[in-house]
């Protein structure tokens, strides 16, 4: 990667804690940003996560505040709840459409667009992305059983990340004290609380 190289992440916030959850890691917001600004020059972090409206407190909202504050630009929506055929409640979040969106509209911009997800309905997009002449890294894992890739999507990729190769770079020292709530729009490392579980249709 070139140092002049212009470089946009575009975090699946659902799909990436899914992934780091399986690995076994925290992931730190602060020194993921820092990996990426070292390769190039970052024109965008964007950070996509369906909020549950209704609730008073969820655990995303601290993490949503703190990226907010820290160099991310957050989308959020809120979640809706509908009943399904069989009558079960489910909720759903599904942030797709606006990924999808944000990364044509920055693909005149970009060098590289940096995908993390390993959701298989992004292939189609990254083949679109590449068309207008960006390359496409995917950062998702297969280190775990079973794979967190999609293999229709780390095809497509010019390149593919494996999310265990960056544990030690953007990894959270289990060593860190994670800051107070209070703290959190100026905390070091970013709030400890994860998004909760992909929400899907």
């Amino acid at each position: 990667m070139s140092s002049l190289e212009r470089i946009a992440l575009f975090i699946d916030g659902a799909n990436l804690y899914a992934s780091a959850k399986a690995l076994g890691f925290d992931i730190d917001y602060k020194r993921l940003l820092k990996e990426f600004q070292a390769k190039g020059r970052l024109i965008r972090a964007y950070y996509y996560t369906a909020l549950v409206d209704d609730q008073e407190y969820s655990s995303v909202r601290p993490l949503v505040d703190w990226l907010d504050y820290n160099g991310y630009s957050v989308v959020t929506k809120p979640t809706k709840e509908f009943v399904d055929s069989t009558g079960r409640r489910k909720v759903k979040g599904n942030m797709d459409i606006e990924l999808a969106v944000n990364a044509m509209d920055m693909a005149p911009h970009l060098d590289l667009m940096v995908l993390f997800s390993g959701d298989g309905d992004f292939r189609s997009l990254v083949e679109s992305i590449q068309r207008r002449g960006v390359r496409v890294a995917v950062v998702s894992t297969i280190s775990t059983q079973p794979p967190m890739v999609a293999d229709e999507l780390r095809r497509q990729a010019d390149e593919f990340i494996d999310l265990a190769h960056l544990i030690q770079r953007i990894g959270r020292d289990p060593g860190d004290r994670p800051p107070r709530p209070a703290d959190h729009r100026r905390g070091q490392y970013g709030p400890v609380q994860q998004p909760a579980e992909e929400l899907r249709e």
